[in-house]
């Protein structure tokens, strides 16, 4: 009589659910690792500490006899007494300090927008994806820690240092992305989008608060501010890169049909494949749709968490202190709101329950408009529901995308996703800016998001999601 085999390994081949739990755990990660990056280095300390910086260079070039120490504090009267000059040179161009900032962003975007569907069809096509996502993972992680390196005038060094790892950044989350179809079933993939990006605002949101401690406390500690930002920007890349280590080893590479996997390995091979995914995206109409519907409704999104500093400040005149006690809030409260709405999709269904979101967000504008200037606890109840609805509308936005796209081509796909959400954001951006420039109220200028949760919940209701997953090859959910 042959001898059985034993119990635990008939539970651990590689699609067995014990080696896709195993996965999903690493995968999770892997948000915790990379959103260390934009919460600590993108949306609290690069801006405000590499201005004064070009501004440190501008005065050294143009205003020579003013002390290096009072310089930045009177930059802006210096600039305006002495016209043609306070300008810093990027390749040429002479550039005001404070739109330096704004310049490598806009750099950083155009950049990603040009190298992520590449990045996707090499993923895809060469089968190398943990070692795509580590070697884009490292390179960004090291680029932020070498922004401890920026300080007096080296302007120019901070600008290329977070081009380099917002690239990489996006790089790997296109190729982080493409996993969960490969990691979760049909059934399970709202769940593990939710997850990942919880975990993700917990873990961000973990680090921040660690760095601000250090921050605020910086003079007891013997440090100088500028020297704290240093360090608190430096561990947003060592934590990018020690957590990393933990979804390169739980997840693993799946083959590749032999002709593609031989053909494709190129990066020519890979531009050919991503023409024909284009080209073959018109035979998929219902998926163009929903990547339109989400193009339109996370524009509206970002550009709302994008301008909330502003509008504390300037709408409301609250102060610093307020607007970071509300960014930390966010995090953590963004984590339950993932979770939560990941368990109403289980429920209700996913599909409604984005349109429920996107609903709730429309209200959550409009409540802007009546939000008392000065008023920190409105604000506060304004960011809480903010948190509730924001990580649950991406993540379950990223599971519905996850179905309706084809086996074999999921870094492709994701690679437009990502893009679309960078190109897209100059529209929003756009919206406020021609709102103040009319109106001169950035109540109103808030209020204008609405059209785009409007016009994206009218396409998303209009999608037919189960004969787009159905159009793609893929298994329909028993809830969606």
């Amino acid at each position: 009589m042959p001898e059985s085999a034993p119990p635990a390994a008939l539970d651990d081949s590689a699609d067995s659910p014990t080696a896709r739990r195993r996965e999903q755990r690493g995968w999770y990660f892997y948000d915790w690792a990379n959103s260390a990056f934009y919460t600590t280095v993108i949306s609290v300390f690069l801006g405000p500490y590499l201005i004064p910086v070009a501004k440190t260079a501008a005065c050294a070039k143009d205003f020579p006899d003013v002390a290096a120490a009072t310089c930045v504090d009177t930059f802006d009267r210096l600039a305006a007494d002495h016209p043609g000059l306070g300008y810093v040179d990027v390749l040429g161009a002479d550039i005001r300090p404070a739109a330096f900032f704004g310049l490598i962003m806009t750099v950083a975007v155009f950049l990603q927008i040009v190298f992520l569907p590449i990045v996707g069809a090499l993923a895809d096509h060469t089968g190398r994806k943990r070692e795509m996502l580590g070697a884009f993972a490292y390179v960004g992680a090291l680029a932020a820690m070498c922004l401890f390196f920026v300080e007096g005038d080296r302007y120019m060094l901070g600008g290329v240092l977070f081009i380099l790892a917002n690239l990489a950044y996006g790089s790997s989350v296109v190729v982080y992305d493409s996993f969960l179809p490969q990691i979760s079933t049909a059934q399970e993939r709202d769940r593990v989008s939710s997850r990942g990006w919880a975990i993700g605002y917990l873990g961000g949101g973990l680090l921040l608060a660690l760095n601000l401690v250090l921050y605020l406390n910086h003079e007891g500690l013997g440090l100088t501010q500028d020297m704290a930002v240093r360090l608190c920007m430096m561990s947003a890349g060592l934590w990018w890169a020690t957590f990393t280590i933990i979804p390169l080893l739980r997840l693993r590479n799946r083959p590749v049909p032999a002709h593609e996997s031989t053909a494709l390995r190129s990066v020519g091979g890979s531009f050919r494949q991503l023409g024909r995914t284009l080209s073959e995206l018109r035979r998929y109409p219902l998926t163009l749709l929903f990547l339109v519907a989400y193009l339109v409704y996370n524009d509206g999104v970002q550009t709302v968490i994008g301008n909330s500093a502003a509008f504390a400040s300037e709408a409301l005149k609250l102060d610093q202190r307020v607007q970071i006690a509300a960014i930390l809030m966010v995090q953590f409260v963004a984590f339950f709101g993932a979770l939560l709405l990941g368990r109403l999709a289980r429920g209700f269904g996913t599909k409604r329950t984005v349109l429920a979101s996107l609903v709730l967000w429309t209200v959550i504008v409009a409540m802007a408009m009546f939000v008392a200037e000065g008023q920190a606890l409105q604000f506060y109840l304004m960011a809480f529901a903010i948190a509730i609805v924001l990580g649950g509308t991406q993540a379950l936005s990223r599971s519905l995308f996850s179905q309706v796209i084809p086996k074999g081509r999921e870094a492709e796909y994701f690679s437009l996703l990502q893009i679309s959400d960078k190109g897209s954001a100059f529209i929003g951006s756009l919206t406020i800016t021609l709102a103040l420039q009319f109106t001169n109220s950035y109540r109103i200028a808030i209020l204008s998001m609405i059209v785009f949760f409007v016009i994206g919940f009218v396409l998303l209701a209009m999608t037919n999601l189960p004969k787009a997953i159905r159009a793609a090859g893929n298994e329909v959910p028993d809830r969606l």
